[in-house]
C-alpha cells in the first residue's frame, strides 16, 4: 500500500540536476509531474483545519469576548462558562472552514490567478466543485446543529450570520474595495450572538459596540494579510482595503486600531468592567497595536503574515482582561 504524507506536499527545494533542467528548457525531456494527494487530503486542505488555529482563532475570540463580558453581568457559574467557552470554539472552526470553502467555490478563477492561491485544491483541480459543496453543506448543517442548543434568539441571530454574511462575503472583492469592512462583520458576528445566548436578550449599547469594533479589528489584521497578494490582486482585479490605502495603509490602519480600542473600551464601560480590564485589555491591546504598527513591514509577504497571526496574542491579550473581570466578579465575590 503506497501511504501519502502531508509533508510529501509541502514546498520543497529544488533538486533537479542541472543537465535535466536543461533538457526540459530544451524540450527534449518532459519535467516530472509532482504525485497527486490523497482526496482526503485535499478536502482537509479545502477546510484549512490543517492550518488550525490560523483564521479560526480570529473568528473564536469575538465569541469569547461576548460570552465573557456576558458571564459577567449575569453570575454565570465557571462550569457553564467552561462549556459555552468549548462550544464557541467548536462551532468557530467548523464556521470558518465552512467559510474557506465556499470562499473557494466562488473565487477558483480569482485563486488561479494569485501565486499564494493557485495551488488550493479547487483551483489546482483536485477536487471537483461539487464535492466542494457537498463539504460546504455538511460543514454548515454542523454549525446549526451547535447552534440549536442556545435559545432561539440567538439561533435567528446565528442564523443570519450563516446564511447571509458569510454566503455574500466571496462576492465583496468583485463589487467593493471594502470587502474587510463586510468579512469583519462576518467575523465578529459570534459576539452578539454570544452575548444572547447568555444574556437571552440584546443590550443595545454592549452588543454593538463589540460587533463595531470587531469590524475595525478586521480591517486592521485582514488588510494585514491582504498585503501579501496586492500586486497579484491588481493584476486579477480583485478588490481590496490593501489596494485601496495604498502608501497610506499605515497611517490609516492605526486610525482603525484606535477605534477598535475605544469600542471596545465603551463596550467595557457600559458593562461595568473593572481595573483588570481596562489595564490588560485596553491598555495591553493598545499597546500591542503600537507595536505592529511601528514594526511591520508592509511590503514584505513574510512580515504581513508574521503579524497577522499576532493578532492571535491580541485577542487572547482581550480575553485574559476579561477572565480576569470574572474572577474577581463572580468566583471571588
Amino acid at each position: 500500500m503506497v501511504e501519502f504524507t502531508v509533508a510529501e506536499y509541502l514546498p520543497m527545494a529544488d533538486t533537479t540536476p542541472l543537465m535535466k533542467k536543461s533538457a526540459i528548457a530544451n524540450g527534449t525531456e518532459k519535467p516530472a509531474t509532482p504525485p497527486t494527494p490523497p482526496l482526503w487530503l485535499s478536502y482537509v486542505k479545502l477546510t484549512r483545519i490543517h492550518k488550525f488555529p490560523l483564521g479560526s482563532m480570529l473568528m473564536f475570540w469575538p465569541c469569547a469576548w461576548g460570552v465573557t463580558m456576558a458571564a459577567i453581568a449575569v453570575g454565570l457559574p465557571w462550569k457553564s462558562l467552561a462549556l459555552n467557552t468549548a462550544l464557541y470554539l467548536v462551532g468557530a472552526t467548523l464556521r470558518h472552514s465552512a467559510g474557506c470553502v465556499w470562499n473557494d467555490i466562488c473565487d477558483i478563477d480569482f485563486d488561479r490567478k494569485v501565486e499564494r492561491s493557485k495551488g488550493r485544491p479547487l483551483a489546482a483541480g483536485l477536487v471537483s466543485v461539487a464535492g466542494a459543496f457537498s463539504l460546504f453543506l455538511v460543514l454548515t448543517l454542523l454549525c446549526i446543529g451547535l447552534l440549536a442548543f442556545v435559545n432561539s434568539e440567538a439561533l435567528r441571530a446565528g442564523l443570519f450570520g450563516l446564511f447571509f454574511l458569510d454566503l455574500l462575503y466571496p462576492f465583496m472583492k468583485r463589487w467593493t474595495h471594502w470587502p474587510q469592512a463586510w468579512l469583519g462583520l462576518a467575523m465578529n458576528w459570534g459576539a452578539p450572538v454570544s452575548w444572547i445566548a447568555i444574556t437571552g436578550s440584546v443590550d443595545w449599547r454592549v452588543a454593538p459596540a463589540l460587533l463595531l469594533g470587531g469590524v475595525f479589528w478586521t480591517l486592521h489584521y485582514d488588510t494585514i494579510y491582504a498585503c501579501q497578494d496586492k500586486h497579484d490582486d491588481v493584476k486579477a482585479g480583485v478588490k481590496s482595503t490593501a489596494v485601496l490605502f495604498g502608501d497610506a495603509v499605515r497611517s490609516i490602519l492605526a486610525c482603525f486600531s484606535a477605534l477598535f480600542m475605544a469600542c471596545l473600551a465603551y463596550a467595557g464601560w457600559v458593562a461595568q468592567q473593572g481595573p483588570a480590564f481596562f489595564a490588560v485589555a485596553i491598555a495591553g491591546g493598545t499597546l500591542h497595536l503600537i507595536w505592529q504598527l511601528r514594526t511591520l513591514d508592509f511590503d514584505s509577504v513574510n512580515d504581513c503574515l508574521r503579524m497577522f497571526k499576532a493578532n492571535d496574542d491580541l485577542g487572547f491579550l482581550i480575553w485574559v482582561g476579561l477572565m480576569a473581570e470574572y474572577v474577581r466578579v463572580v468566583l471571588l465575590a
